[in-house]
């Protein structure tokens, strides 16, 4: 029998990797075909959204939605994963924290709020030279990352904690594809002259996907294919994408590579997921002037 085909959205816990929920949703559905759309660190926890067999094809419209998570960074020691799990390279002393007052803070989180060149975390999956920084890094490499332009389109200071030795934030962040929250911790300790890394960091939305809708990693036992548990293809893509219901004859057309000519006028955007009168996801269109065609077709046995 066929795996079911769709998207799961999983909520990890800390501790495993992303690649570890991915194995396990492997041996749960009794298939290899399984992709994420994009991964979160050991220590973070919250949404993982992956692909199951056919529904795979849909992650190429999936990676780059905007995403929220729930934060606390420290103020007051700098390490070197720029979370709780490197080590502390710089402490700042009780005159450095007093001077971190709540009204600095706030100017520092503004300048690093709306459209940032951000430096990615040394310790990061991006690739140098097609090694991972973070394999580099730990090899004792010098690891120079270029600058990316990023959004941060709220970043919302929740609670603000002060000890000794430390300032603890709690913090709400949305921001586009891309973004490095530790990035932001370090950034915002180095403005403030204090240092500052992650100690807590759970992803609670990607687009349009939030944590409601998402599996605990327990249901995940071997060879359970908890096929209840996906979200019907079409139904992701017309979430993200918007939605163009099209006749099993305009169906056939598009799965057979042609176009709708006249068919333009019928989207509201430049794509949209055309679905048939059976509720089937046909694949992605694109509007081509007064015609569309399609950019991506799914396989016709997705249930």
């Amino acid at each position: 029998m066929r795996p079911a085909s769709g998207i799961l959205l999983v909520d990890k816990p800390g501790g495993v990797t992303s690649h570890d929920v991915v194995a396990r949703s492997r041996r749960a559905f009794g298939t290899r075909k399984i992709g994420h759309a994009g991964t979160l660190d050991p220590m973070a926890t919250g949404l993982l959204v992956l692909g199951i067999e056919g529904a795979t094809r849909l992650l190429t419209f999936l990676v780059g939605l905007d995403k929220t998570y729930e934060t606390t960074i420290r103020l007051g020691q700098a390490t070197t994963t720029d979370d709780a799990e490197g080590e502390v390279v710089a402490t700042a002393g009780a005159d450095a924290l007093a001077a971190a007052t709540d009204e600095r803070i706030a100017q520092g989180v503004a300048a690093l709020t709306g459209r940032i060149s951000q430096v990615p975390s040394t310790f990061s999956a991006i690739k140098v030279g097609g090694k991972r920084a973070y394999d580099l890094a730990r090899a004792g490499q010098d690891v120079e990352l270029k600058a990316r332009e990023v959004t941060i389109s709220r970043f919302a200071v929740d609670a603000i904690r002060r000890s000794g030795d430390a300032i603890e934030l709690d913090a709400t962040i949305d921001c586009s594809s891309g973004t490095y929250i530790r990035a932001l911790a370090r950034d915002l300790g180095a403005a403030l002259g204090v240092g500052g890394h992650l100690t807590m960091l759970r992803r609670t939305r990607i687009g349009p996907f939030d944590l409601a809708g998402a599996a605990s990693i327990d249901t995940l036992a071997p060879d359970s294919a908890p096929v209840g548990l996906l979200l019907e293809p079409a139904e992701v893509a017309a979430r993200v994408l918007g939605r163009l219901d099209v006749t099993a004859d305009e169906a056939r057309d598009l799965r057979h590579g042609k176009r709708l000519e006249g068919a333009g006028g019928r989207m509201t955007g430049a794509t949209a997921a055309a679905i048939d009168p059976d509720g089937r996801l046909v694949g992605i269109l694109e509007r081509r002037g007064d015609a569309v065609k399609s950019a991506m077709n799914m396989p016709e046995e997705q249930r």
